[in-house]
């Protein structure tokens, strides 16, 4: 029954070959969607997420697809995903997470959402988190054998060829990388015994705000940005991750670009902004209204290196890492030119035509 905590993979730069392992390893796709684990007993479904709250009411679409695709007593671990024309829209898989239940359904039937499984915590009586993971893939590939969208079974192998091979190949159609699975490792909830290889580049960005740390008045984030073709200067992500002692740091090093900061600033309609789009910096937070996400102009005349993993549309997935200042590049020369573009994939392997 739940809550049950998801297994969780720790980062490392290269895939881990083979012989790295005892009993070698099993190597799938990292799905760039929810985290969810699926409790069905009977006609009751339950989505939990992996921090444990409830994600049944957004996707009423997976639940009936689970109904009609699962035996009727299993908890599975796996990842709800969109997939669009272009590969996975994480941006479309936000914007499920709405209060008004006609919107939710609304967007179920325009974005309809799949589960991709890749593990089998239980099945009728049976609790299988103790057997190694082999085992407990062995049998999750008889159970969904000819199963249908979008319930689907990810991609797995042994083959460390084929596993490099997804790293770079999958990548345009927006996984993350790659992870890897001890195949004789049991089901250890919340804590990070799988490897993850995830992509990884550099850019360079114009400094354009900051957040205050919620622990008090110390930097919390930088708030970044790029020119587009038009010259407007695009709110792309954040920069955080930084000491105590070095955000400490930021509040002196910032200090001089806070003076009359919002005069001309390119996001200055943006300061007091508040809808629910997630897009714009003082936007309120879609996972948590109370979290305080107001900003503080700075002006956009630093600009800093970061690396990131990848870009979902105009932005960056996930947080970017600050790496260093560039004070020989000019704001205006960041544009999203510089940006690697990677080739779509064709998921239609996976989630059909």
């Amino acid at each position: 029954m739940p809550p049950v905590k998801p297994m969780l993979a720790k980062a490392t730069r290269t895939l881990p070959p083979q012989s790295a392992h005892a009993a070698g390893f099993l190597y799938e796709p990292k799905w760039d969607g929810f985290r969810t684990l699926v409790f069905r007993d009977g006609d009751e479904v339950e989505l939990g997420s992996r921090n444990e709250r409830p994600l049944t009411r957004y996707f009423p679409e997976v639940v009936d697809a689970v109904r009609a695709a699962l035996p009727e007593r299993c908890v599975v671990d796996g990842e709800i995903v969109i997939a669009g024309p272009r590969g996975l829209d994480f941006e479309a898989l936000q914007q499920r997470i709405h209060p008004a239940d006609s919107r939710v359904r609304r967007l179920a039937a325009e974005t309809p959402a799949s589960f991709v499984a890749f593990d089998l915590l239980a099945l009728g009586d049976a609790d299988l988190r103790a057997l190694p993971l082999g085992e407990r893939r062995a049998r999750l590939e008889a159970m969904l054998a000819g199963v249908a969208p979008p319930v689907h079974l990810t991609p797995a192998t042994r083959d460390e060829a084929e596993a490099n091979d997804w790293f770079s190949r999958f990548e345009g159609a927006g996984l993350d990388g790659v992870v890897a699975k001890p195949l004789d490792l049991a089901y250890r909830e919340d804590e990070r015994v799988m490897l993850k290889v995830k992509h990884s580049r550099t850019a360079d960005v114009v400094l354009a705000g900051f957040r205050w740390h919620k622990t008090g008045p110390i930097v919390g984030s930088l708030l970044l940005g790029i020119y587009d073709d038009s010259g407007a200067l695009q709110h792309v992500g954040v920069a955080a991750s930084f000491t105590n002692a070095r955000r400490a740091e930021l509040v002196e090093e910032l200090a001089p670009l806070r003076a009359d900061a919002l005069a001309g600033h390119p996001w200055a309609g943006w300061a007091s902004a508040t809808d629910d789009s997630g897009r714009m910096p003082g936007a309120v937070s879609r996972w948590n209204a109370k979290k305080d996400l107001s900003w503080e102009p700075l002006r956009p005349e630093r600009v800093l290196e970061v690396t990131y993993e990848h870009m979902e549309g105009t932005r960056f997935r996930h947080t970017a890492h600050f790496q260093r200042w560039r004070p020989d590049k000019l704001p205006r020369e960041c544009t999203y030119e510089q940006l690697e573009v990677v080739a779509p994939y064709e998921l239609s392997s996976i989630f059909g035509a």
